[in-house]
């Protein structure tokens, strides 16, 4: 008997994308599955659109809103596969990615195995997303997928794993203080990795995974000093899953080198978590850099660090809205 997935999706105030992405479930070609909405708390018209798929083995639950991590929480609590699929509510599945995951292991399957796939970002239409491999776009050891994240800051979202049942109960249920994070999957997928006896990469099973959208954890932590401090904490739980593992001079290079990734979001505003960032890179052994730029160095003598660091962000999400706004024009332009 096929295997059952269940697809897992925490929802808010996503009425734009969340059709399209309970249909990419539903139309899974995988057929032993169940689909499991969570809408959040949503203020607009996010509910009554998922209700509006409902069916036999598509179920959705609204709640109280307790942030992505809780909807998330939540939803496991109803699933009752034996993998574990995670879908955010704005992301898209190709119709035979999850048959290619299941597919491409033994009949025998070890449930602690993490399976991954190849992942295009995209901002409207999924067709024109762009697949970059990186060094996580292989099958890799647990210890080394994890060296590899935090060398090489590359990274895999949620809609690329699937997880086992099994795998997914010994990582334990993901940590809601991390939810305004935007880093709460970094954390969560280093638990799971550190779980598994190994990742499979499955090249020919494909996501999208839609970038640009106002709102989003990840935009949110470009633009949020309240999300700093969860932020210091995932990247510090992250660190202790690798160093739990093994703790040498590899992997403390690697923790410094994660800690140097992200130590541009805490400067120039919060002094005190940049010391503590610091004196976590002293005790593994290193130190930490302070980021710079030739290309705004001119602007941080004439206009502070504060004010070139505010320049900095508001011209990445200009960037991002200008391309995202450009495509969507050219989508809705009319053939002739």
């Amino acid at each position: 008997m096929k295997q059952r997935v269940s697809i897992l999706i925490p929802a808010y105030n996503a009425e734009k994308f969340i059709q399209d992405t309970m249909l990419s479930a539903i139309n899974q070609t995988w057929s032993n599955k169940e689909i499991i909405v969570i809408d959040d708390g949503s203020s607009d018209a996010t509910l009554q659109i998922a209700k509006s798929l409902e069916s036999a083995n598509v179920k959705v639950v609204s709640q109280n809103n307790t942030g992505v991590c809780g909807a998330r929480n939540k939803a496991l609590t109803l699933a009752q596969g034996d993998y574990i699929q995670w879908l955010d509510a704005d992301d898209l599945l190709h119709p035979e990615k999850i048959a290619r995951q299941l597919e491409s292991v033994p009949a025998e399957r070890d449930s602690l195995t993490l399976l991954t796939s190849a992942w295009g970002k995209f901002f409207h239409i999924p067709e024109k997303a762009k697949f970059v491999p990186d060094s996580l776009w292989q099958d890799l050891e647990p210890l080394e997928w994890i060296l590899a994240r935090f060398n090489d800051n590359v990274w895999m979202n949620p809609t690329v794993w699937l997880v086992s049942r099994r795998l997914t109960e010994l990582a334990g249920p993901w940590d809601e203080r991390l939810t305004k994070s935007g880093d709460d999957d970094g954390e969560y997928i280093c638990r799971v990795v550190a779980a598994s006896k190994g990742v499979k990469f499955v090249r020919d099973a494909l996501c999208y995974y839609r970038i640009g959208t106002p709102g989003s954890l990840n935009w949110n932590m470009e633009t949020s000093k309240k999300n700093l401090e969860p932020l210091f904490l995932s990247l510090n739980l992250a660190l202790d899953h690798l160093l739990g593992m093994e703790n040498s001079d590899r992997t403390r290079k690697a923790c410094i080198q994660h800690l140097q990734t992200f130590l541009p979001y805490f400067i120039p505003d919060q002094d005190n978590l940049v010391a503590k960032l610091n004196h976590r890179a002293e005790e593994l052994g290193g130190e930490l850099v302070p980021p710079f730029s030739w290309k705004y160095y001119l602007f941080e003598k004439t206009l502070g660090s504060k004010t070139t660091h505010k320049l900095k962000t508001n011209w990445r999400i200009a960037k991002l809205l200008a391309q995202s706004r450009w495509e969507k024009m050219l989508h809705l332009r009319p053939s002739h």
